[in-house]
């Protein structure tokens, strides 16, 4: 199963491929968030626009919502190596917690898949682990400008970590910027909603990559 460095490096090599006369805005969300963050770190990115991402080393808080939405993968060691689907309560309280029953059935029958357990692990153990994948550069002075986006109502990634990932990186020397989207949950990017934050990345990214 591909894990956090894997596919960063298969991000960056893409970047790369595409625009290698000059940088480019990276947007993610939830570990594709982390993933932004770390490219970021690498000074892949001219903005950056991380939605409810995944914690870091370094990102303490872990609030019982989170513990609840990650707990059917990391309740199983194996989980690891393995691609792990959601039941549609899992699924509902995880991420499509702030729309309707209706629209949250609609979003499982549309966008639940499997995902790989590698990932959720290494973002779990980071803070125990000196040599976790889930590690960011937040000092680079060639990080550039980054916003935070975080749902009100998400549980998987909570203001608790969203606010404390901002905390870290709002110590570089780029911009850093974080908003709170009221009523919002980890679906945010996909639900009925998901203009309002596509607004807020995109206009966020227009202040800087031009």
């Amino acid at each position: 199963m591909p894990a956090t460095a894997t596919i960063t490096e298969h991000e960056q090599e893409q970047i790369e491929r595409a625009n290698a006369t000059r940088l480019t805005a990276v947007i993610g969300h939830s570990f594709g968030g982390l993933l932004a963050q770390i490219l970021a770190g690498r000074g892949r990115s001219t903005a950056t626009v991380a939605i409810d991402p995944a914690p870091f080393r370094g990102v303490l808080p872990l609030p019982i919502s989170a513990l609840r939405a990650g707990s059917p993968v990391l309740h199983n060691p194996a989980n690891r190596g393995r691609a792990v689907p959601l039941t549609y309560e899992q699924f509902r309280y995880s991420f499509a917690n702030a729309v309707s029953e209706d629209e949250a059935k609609q979003l499982y029958e549309t966008y639940a898949v499997p995902a790989p357990g590698a990932p959720l692990f290494q973002a779990a153990s980071a803070n125990l682990n000196p040599w976790t994948e889930a590690k960011v550069d937040t000092k680079n002075p060639e990080r550039g400008p980054m916003l935070i986006i975080s749902g009100e109502n998400d549980h998987t990634v909570p203001w608790a970590i969203a606010n404390a990932s901002f905390k870290k990186q709002e110590k570089n020397e780029g911009v850093t910027e974080i908003v709170e989207i009221q009523g919002r949950g980890h679906a945010l990017t996909i639900d009925s909603g998901w203009r309002e934050v596509a607004d807020t990345a995109l206009n966020f990214v227009k202040r800087f990559a031009s």
